[in-house]
C-alpha cells in the first residue's frame, strides 16, 4: 500500500516560526478584573442575541464562560454543528480561524464573530490552497480527504472533510470501494490512519506544533515514574508516541476514556487545554501532561497552542462591543465547503443510527 509524503522545504516551517513570533503577549488581569470582564461580556452576549462557542483547547476561564452562558465547549466540528443549531444569530467562536469559517460555513446566514482572526493553525499555515489544488490536480484519479484543521479554500477543493474522530471510519469505508486517497494535512494523523486502515495513501506533509513535540523516550521516562497511569494520545502524534499509548483518539475520545479506563492516573499527549473539561468528568483522578521536546529542551508548543492561547476576555469583549474580527467566506466558496461537510456529517449519521 502507498505510504508516500509529499514533501515541503523548510521555508513552511519558517513561515510557521514568524507567525509564532508575530503573536501578542495578554496582560494578567487580577480576578476582580477577570470577574468584571466577564460581567460586560455576560451583558453584550444577550444584547447580541449571541452564543460563546470555545474550543477544548482555549484558556480555561474561556471555557468556564462558555459554560456559564449556555454555550459549547468542544471539538471543531461539534462547535460549528452547536452554533448552527442553536437560536442565537451572533456566533462567537474561540478557537482558531478555520473554525470560524466552518462555523460560517455551516451557519451563512448567521453572523460569526471571533475574539482575533489572527489566531491560525500550522496545519492550516502549512497547506496553502493553491499549492494544494496543484498537488490534488497531480494526482486525479485519488479522492481528497482532508482534516477539518484546514482553510475553507483548501475544504472546498476536497471530497471529504474529516475530524479525528471519524477519519478511520471514513478512510475505511472509502478503501472498502475500492479507492485510493490524497491526505492533507497531518502527516502523522494520515499515517495513523494509513496503519490502521491498510488503505493506499498519498499524504501531504503538514504537522500539528504542538502534538508534534511529544516524545517517545520522555513519555517512557513518565511512565516509569508514574507506571500505573494510562497513556492517551491525539493520533496527530508521532508513531514512536501512538505505539506508547493505551488509547489513542480525538480530544472527545481522550476525555470518554478518562471516564471510562478504570485508572486514576492519565498521562495525556495532547494540548493541556484539555485538563479543564477532563478534570470536571473525571475528579477524582490524576491528570499528567506528557512530556514534549526531551529534558531541557526549549519547545515551540510546550503542550499549548500559542494561537488557541491568542483567545482572551479582553479581545473576546471588543470583539462583541464593535462586532470586530467576523469571519467572512466567500458565498460560492462555501457552498463548494458545504459539500465535503455534509458528506461528512451525513455518513455520521449512518454511523450513529448503527
Amino acid at each position: 500500500m502507498a505510504d508516500a509524503i509529499m514533501s515541503h522545504d523548510a521555508a513552511d516551517q519558517q513561515l510557521v516560526r514568524d507567525y509564532i513570533n508575530r503573536i501578542p503577549a495578554h496582560d494578567e488581569v487580577s480576578p476582580q478584573q477577570q470577574a468584571e470582564l466577564k460581567q460586560r461580556i455576560k451583558a453584550l452576549l444577550l444584547r447580541e442575541n449571541a452564543v460563546l462557542v470555545a474550543h477544548y483547547y482555549t484558556d480555561p476561564v474561556i471555557q468556564e464562560l462558555a459554560e456559564e452562558t449556555g454555550g459549547c465547549v468542544s471539538d471543531s466540528l461539534e462547535m460549528a454543528r452547536f452554533g448552527r443549531d442553536n437560536p442565537a444569530t451572533t456566533l462567537v467562536v474561540a478557537g482558531v480561524k478555520f473554525m470560524g469559517e466552518t462555523a460560517k460555513i455551516l451557519s451563512p446566514e448567521k453572523r460569526v464573530l471571533m475574539p482575533t482572526l489572527e489566531a491560525t493553525c500550522s496545519l492550516d499555515i502549512g497547506c496553502p490552497a493553491d499549492e494544494f489544488a496543484a498537488f490534488c490536480d497531480q494526482h486525479p484519479d485519488r479522492t481528497v480527504v482532508v482534516y477539518a484543521n484546514t482553510s475553507a479554500a483548501v475544504k472546498a477543493r476536497a471530497d471529504w472533510v474529516v475530524t479525528s474522530s471519524i477519519a478511520l471510519k471514513v478512510v475505511e469505508h472509502l478503501d472498502a470501494q475500492g479507492e485510493k486517497i490524497l491526505w492533507a494535512p497531518d502527516k502523522h494523523l494520515g499515517s495513523y490512519v494509513q496503519r490502521e486502515t491498510g488503505a493506499d495513501v498519498l499524504m501531504w506533509d503538514g504537522a500539528c506544533i504542538v502534538h508534534e513535540e511529544f516524545k517517545a523516550k520522555a513519555l517512557l521516562d513518565l511512565k516509569a515514574v508514574y507506571p500505573d497511569a494510562a497513556i492517551l494520545v491525539h493520533p496527530e502524534s508521532p508513531q514512536s508516541v501512538v505505539e506508547l499509548a493505551d488509547h489513542v483518539g480525538s480530544t472527545s475520545q481522550i476525555i470518554n476514556a478518562a471516564v471510562t479506563m478504570p485508572n486514576k492516573q492519565f498521562i495525556v499527549a495532547t494540548d493541556q487545554g484539555i485538563f479543564y473539561k477532563m478534570q470536571q468528568q473525571v475528579p477524582d483522578k490524576e491528570l499528567i501532561v506528557a512530556p514534549t521536546a526531551g529534558s531541557g529542551a526549549t519547545c515551540r508548543s510546550c503542550a499549548s497552542c500559542p494561537w488557541m492561547g491568542m483567545n482572551a476576555l479582553d479581545n473576546l469583549l471588543e470583539s462583541l462591543e464593535q462586532g470586530s474580527n467576523e469571519v467572512l467566506v466567500d458565498v460560492t466558496l462555501g457552498e463548494q465547503a458545504m459539500k465535503p461537510l455534509t458528506r461528512m456529517l451525513n455518513f455520521l449519521l449512518v454511523v450513529k443510527n448503527h
